[in-house]
């Protein structure tokens, strides 16, 4: 950050407000976004943030976490302002954004940003049709459809009798074409009950190694930690709700690799959304993360062997039940090795969980763990 915009933010007499632990996991997040340097990815999400919020914190004044976004925001605001394509549409677009950036302009006295407040922008209302404009267009459309048959029939009509010899070949080569759909579509659908019952790969997974940039307690769940996760994303780290409270001690979830599971359905775990879940091994009384290897990087990619080939999910479907299916394959080794073994395998495989390098990920001390 600058320093020039600190020390003049640090010169005003603004005292620092107290934190909530919600807002202390709001500036843990706003911060790596500041720090991700892709302010633009998380343009949207700020905007949405700060139509709710005078300040990015919730706070009634501006704090550090401001001026950290405000000096990447900046140039980004004034690209949108002195932009010859659609001002207009920017303005309405950003209007929250823009009105946070003049604040903290004028506050800092830098004269970087002036907004032209004589535009005439469009109220920012979300509509909903009303039940009886969808039944006029539908009749409207009927009423349409009705007509243009009327008229295409009487343009159309010409004296009965035997169709000439090219229309009977079109007819009869229509007459085959929807036959063979018909039979195509038919054999496509007995075969979707047996790749359905099939069990899925286990290279379906997004594995990747996480570097927890920060951890606090959840502020609603006293068994809950909420973590800032890098996972190498370009719109930067994720934000991840674990209960691990009574395994570890919050000083031990600061800055470590971890092993992330990235493509699980996002949960709302007490009013904070978890997009991501901490790869653990664990026995009936100690839970131990799963570590990566020295000089693993956050994003790297983590696959059972045989299955790095494989491109992940994007997001798994609950509904399928993907996750349940595989994990209860997963487990560690007497050399604690994270291995993946299908007893309906008939080779009884054991894939060992690695990298590109091939190398082991293992966890402190729990042999035949369970894996989640």
């Amino acid at each position: 950050m600058s320093c020039d915009l600190l020390n003049k933010f640090e010169a005003l007499s603004i005292s620092a407000p107290s934190l909530t632990q919600e807002q202390k996991a709001l500036e843990a997040q706003w911060d790596s976004v500041a720090k991700s340097g892709n302010i633009q990815g998380s343009f949207e999400e700020l905007n949405l943030h700060l139509r709710d919020h005078t300040f990015v914190l919730g706070t009634a004044q501006p704090t550090v976490s401001d001026v950290t976004l405000f000096e990447h925001v900046l140039p980004v605001a004034k690209e949108l302002i002195n932009s010859s394509k659609d001002v207009k549409g920017n303005y309405a677009k950003y209007r929250h954004i823009l009105r946070w950036s003049q604040y903290l302009n004028d506050l800092l006295q830098l004269n970087d940003l002036t907004l032209n407040i004589d535009l005439d922008l469009p109220r920012e209302v979300i509509e909903k049709k009303k039940k009886e404009d969808k039944k006029d267009e539908a009749e409207a459309s009927k009423k349409g459809g009705e007509a243009a048959a009327k008229k295409d029939g009487k343009a159309d009509k010409q004296p009965r009798g035997k169709p000439d010899e090219e229309t009977l070949k079109k007819l009869r080569e229509e007459a085959k074409a929807k036959k063979a759909a018909k039979k195509a579509a038919n054999a496509q659908q007995a075969q979707a009950p047996a790749q359905e019952s099939a069990k899925p790969s286990p290279g379906v997974i997004d594995f990747r190694v996480g570097f927890i940039q920060k951890a606090i307690k959840h502020p609603d769940a006293d068994s809950l930690y909420v973590s800032t996760i890098d996972v190498g994303d370009e719109e930067g780290p994720r934000t991840v709700c674990s209960g691990l409270v009574k395994y570890f001690p919050l000083e031990a979830m600061q800055e470590r690799y971890v092993v992330v599971v990235c493509n699980l359905k996002p949960v709302n775990m007490r009013g904070i959304k978890s997009t991501a879940m901490v790869l653990c091994g664990s026995d009936e009384n100690n839970v131990e993360f799963v570590e990566p290897p020295a000089g693993s990087k956050a994003g790297d990619k983590v696959f059972f062997e045989g299955f790095g080939d494989e491109e992940p999910i994007k997001q798994l479907n609950p509904k399928k039940k993907i996750w349940e299916q595989l994990q209860p394959h997963f487990s560690t080794n007497e050399q604690l090795e994270v291995i993946f073994k299908d007893e309906d395998d008939k080779a009884q495989q054991i894939r060992k969980l690695t990298n590109k390098n091939g190398d082991a990920f293992k966890v402190a001390s729990i042999a035949n763990a369970c894996v989640r």
